[in-house]
């Protein structure tokens, strides 16, 4: 029995040393976390130290064929050493073993392997389509709370933790709709994700439930269809339009509804990925600092589609983000992976095509729920 000791600063990185040094028919015998180095108490480092064991005889058949192999008689402080640690071994202890075992069958298989409980919530993250990246860098912390947890920890817990992760990676980016100190606001984003429809719902909450005097002003002449759909909202909600086919116009438009609390202008949708969509958008829109601009993306988008549509965008001052077609996917990775990537934050969530139901401003909350949310609700219940 060859019996060693294996310090790294991740149980991953401890894991690889035993499997390059011992081959993977090794056991674990003991694991804990240790702090080290510093500097008079401080700046010390949180380690994991792990103490595996392999039989020669037993691992043979996997080391290299260059490799001689040595019968050698075990020595009886190896063998001491080995039954006073089998000897302390407790209930928990043989729990940690297990998983730790199962840890190293699959190293092989995938490069990201944690302790079952944690490999869970990594798979779900990974099944909401969030980044490897950034699924990583929310499940590491996780690590140190499972390893020093007083008794077993349930996925469920993992999961609540990975909730409070997420709370605090997003304590900085603005939630919720818009709060009227600007009194233009500019609606951009690609064809098809539901602009005209999201203007009118948020036109409808201004009227009904603010009591704001709101109008339209449209630019998007290159669907009449377009036109029509936006003067039908207005008229049902007996707010005046103006369309603006040139500069000129638009500029016409804006002096004319000077009085109005709230003018919500909508913008051609068009092919994100022309160049010339977002220049022609800009001389034709004023995108000066008396207005701002919300960003319209579709949940149901890749969310690489999702990246490339905000980085042609980025030209314009965009205040907050706007998700439509929430009720059509399960998968929310993506929109946590782009905010938190461009610093962004998101103003409302729409769900359906009721005018003026279909609507809800984002929260931190909400978000997190949509990623966690369902999982826990299924643990619980189970």
């Amino acid at each position: 029995m060859k019996v060693k000791k294996y310090v790294a600063p991740t149980m991953p990185e401890a894991m690889n040393q035993v499997r390059k040094e011992l081959g993977k028919d090794a056991v674990i015998l003991h694991s804990r976390t240790i702090q080290k180095g510093g500097f008079l108490g401080l700046f010390r480092k949180t380690n994991i130290e792990v103490v595996a064991a392999v039989d020669p005889e037993l691992n043979a058949n996997h080391l290299p064929v260059s490799t001689p192999i040595e019968k050698k008689p075990l020595s009886s402080s190896i063998v001491d050493q080995t039954e006073a640690i089998n000897a302390r071994a407790s209930n928990e202890w043989q729990r940690e073993l297990q998983e730790l075992k199962t840890l190293m069958e699959h190293q092989t298989a995938s490069p990201t392997y944690y302790p079952e409980p944690i490999q869970a919530t990594f798979e779900h993250l990974m099944e909401q389509e969030m980044s490897h990246t950034l699924a990583k860098t929310i499940v590491h912390p996780l690590l140190e709370r499972y390893y020093t947890a007083k008794g077993p920890v349930s996925t469920s817990q993992c999961m609540e933790w990975i909730g409070e992760v997420l709370e605090d990676r997003l304590l900085h980016h603005q939630f919720g709709g818009i709060d009227y100190s600007k009194q233009f606001v500019h609606v951009v984003g690609p064809t098809g994700v539901g602009k005209t429809t999201t203007i009118a719902k948020i036109a409808a909450q201004a009227v009904l439930k603010h009591r704001k005097s709101v109008a339209f002003i449209t630019t998007d002449t290159y669907r009449i269809a377009a036109i029509e759909q936006l003067k039908t909202y207005a008229k049902i909600l007996n707010v005046p339009i103006e369309v603006a086919y040139s500069v000129h116009d638009y500029y016409e438009a804006r002096q004319k509804l000077q009085q109005y609390d709230l003018v919500l202008v909508d913008t051609a949708g068009r092919n994100f990925r022309d160049p010339q969509y977002v220049k022609e958008l800009q001389k034709v829109v004023d995108f000066k600092e008396d207005i701002q601009t919300f960003l319209v993306l579709s949940c149901t988008s890749k969310v690489k589609d999702m990246n490339d549509i905000y980085e042609q965008f980025s030209a314009i001052p965009i205040k907050q983000l706007i998700f439509t077609k929430v009720d059509e996917t399960s998968q929310f990775g993506g929109v946590i992976d782009l905010i938190i990537k461009h610093k962004l934050g998101i103003a409302y969530l729409t769900n359906g095509q009721n005018v003026p139901d279909d609507i809800i401003e984002a929260s931190r909350d909400i978000l997190i729920n949509q990623i966690v949310g369902e999982r826990l609700n299924e643990r619980s219940s189970s």
